[in-house]
């Protein structure tokens, strides 16, 4: 279901992640459950957690709004495929975007650098997390497409 169709109907039950996200990938949208990850340009846990089973859930990653230092890149976004993820939020920049764009996953995501994070294993996994004026927390839904990012504390569709 469209996000636009979604806010017409469930208003009440949804938030909106207000941030400028460019979408890449080939999937025009996803819906699933959040798994949360809260870094700053260190991507280590958001490794570890696409190397787990995605089970059709979206990784939501609080990056701090940095823009300066990637995230994400071709191989972690081949491995959360892999490992089926529905999909990914980033408060972050991603590289590798044209690879990205051409796969089967949707990636939201504020910028691109070509510049690889750090590896020393700081963040959290599975934590609350506010972006873009929302409030995050693993097991509620994410919907999203090219109109946008909703959350919901219930499955909707």
């Amino acid at each position: 279901m469209k996000t636009a169709d979604l806010i017409d109907d469930h208003a009440d039950d949804l938030s909106l992640v207000h941030l400028p996200f460019q979408m890449f990938g080939q999937k025009a949208c996803m819906a699933g459950p959040v798994q949360t990850v809260k870094c700053f340009e260190d991507n280590t846990l958001v490794r570890k957690e696409l190397e787990t089973p995605g089970n059709g859930r979206i990784l939501v990653v609080d990056g701090g709004d940095s823009t300066r230092i990637a995230l994400l890149g071709d191989m972690l976004a081949d491995l959360a495929i892999q490992n089926g993820w529905a999909g990914m939020v980033l408060n972050a920049a991603i590289r590798d975007s044209a690879e990205i764009d051409q796969m089967q996953i949707m990636v939201c995501a504020l910028a691109t650098s070509p510049v690889k994070s750090a590896k020393d294993g700081w963040g959290k996994v599975g934590v609350p997390i506010h972006i873009g004026g929302a409030k995050l927390e693993p097991g509620e839904w994410l919907y999203a497409d090219a109109d946008g990012v909703l959350v919901s504390k219930a499955q909707l569709t």
